[in-house]
């Protein structure tokens, strides 16, 4: 691991393969988390709704009155910048008849007024501030009519919501995370590229991350990665409610003409430094979002459910301030190599989803290198079975 990253909690499990480290025994999930309806309903009220999810960078959200919006889960809310500049965050709905307040991002009045009937809400605080006609309802309380609240917070640039008002906080939740991705000054950086949700896999939401969670299959179903990794020093590392994975980069020059441009051109953005172009990191929060850290460029992640056996990708690409033609370049290559690892991965999550159908069939044991799917199921069984 990087030695000058924050070092493992009491309840973290590093398991850098090839060093010695014996892991703990772990079990995949059986076929019954990823099939059918059921399991999925009980996810969006067990998992999701209780979850901290990814909601967009601090840099969308820059000026007073700006807002996004997002979906947790099949739950859409909405998150504010309010004109004393505090993030505010509401489930994304007006409570007259059920109509989305705002969609996509961009700017706003304090006074938020549906555009079906005119209700008004102020984004301060979520009071119901107007009712057009209001002397034609026969019973109108207002004041049990404001918008229903969600928790935000902002990790190291990054904005997280939490439909749960009672939830532990993010920053307790993820402690020594944030330190990590500090030196990537994400809150500094500007999107780029093309962004937005799309791009569905045919799989059960969780069989993407599994197959995110580990770099066991690199080297049979990734063969550009493998001539860029240094394999055998790919390293995991899990926490209660997050995991970190360290890719160190190969020394010897790969024999693709577009990896050994890669290898060549790659420059640490400001705040790293020269050892941090040797290495790729990623880091994991529980339970569908990822975060990609490369030399030249913050990519983000989340995997969202399309159903029990598809999901609806989203995703953003962030990179310094006017990069230079170089690191264009760079940046171009290495969007290439992302496009072309997703290709495959498609493919094996879509072969697995197909599989786990087959009766009979039972997972068998976890490999060293997979233990963040152990972990992974784990948190799984205890949100979804908690008995």
């Amino acid at each position: 691991m990087d030695p000058g990253a924050t070092q493992p909690t009491e309840d973290a499990t590093p398991t850098a393969v090839g060093n010695g480290t014996v892991p703990r025994v772990r079990r995949a999930l059986e076929p019954r988390y990823y099939l059918g309806e059921e399991p999925l309903r009980r996810e969006l009220e067990t998992v999701f709704a209780r979850s901290w999810q990814y909601a967009g960078q601090v840099a969308e959200l820059a000026e007073p009155n700006s807002y996004i919006t997002a979906t947790v889960g099949d739950q859409p809310v909405l998150v504010v910048r309010t004109e004393e500049g505090q993030l505010r965050a509401y489930r994304n709905v007006c409570r007259h008849r059920g109509s989305q307040l705002l969609t996509g991002e961009g700017t706003c009045k304090r006074a938020l007024r549906c555009r079906y009937h005119g209700w008004t809400y102020d984004s301060e605080d979520g009071r119901l501030l107007g009712v057009p006609e209001h002397r034609n309802y026969a019973q109108l309380d207002k004041g049990s009519l404001g918008l229903i609240g969600a928790r935000v917070e902002e990790l190291a640039g990054f904005i997280f919501v939490n439909l749960d008002m009672d939830a532990e906080s993010l920053a307790e939740l993820t402690e020594g995370l944030g330190e990590r991705l500090a030196r990537y000054r994400i809150g500094d950086l500007v999107p780029f590229g093309a962004k937005g949700v799309g791009g569905s896999q045919p799989a059960n939401w969780k069989i993407v991350v599994e197959n995110y969670l580990e770099g066991y299959h690199v080297p049979i179903a990734h063969p550009g990665l493998m001539r860029l990794l240094d394999y055998q020093n790919y390293g995991v590392e899990t926490h209660g409610e997050w995991a970190w994975f360290e890719a160190p980069l190969r020394d010897a020059p790969s024999s693709n003409r577009l990896e050994r441009a890669y290898q060549r051109l790659a420059r640490p953005m400001p705040g790293l430094d020269e050892s941090d172009s040797k290495v790729w990191r990623y880091a994991v929060i529980y339970p569908n979002t990822a975060i990609d850290m490369y030399p030249d460029q913050v990519n983000v992640w989340q995997i969202m459910p399309a159903g029990s056996s598809a999901t609806a990708d989203r995703w953003a690409c962030f990179r310094q301030r006017n990069p230079g033609p170089v690191t264009r370049v760079v940046q171009r290559i290495n969007q290439r190599f992302n496009t072309e690892v997703l290709e495959e991965d498609v493919d094996l999550v879509g072969a697995v989803q197909s599989g786990i159908r087959t009766r009979g069939y039972a997972p068998g044991p976890l490999s060293a290198r997979e233990d963040a799917v152990g972990w992974f199921a784990d948190r799984i069984r205890a949100d979804v079975d908690p008995a």
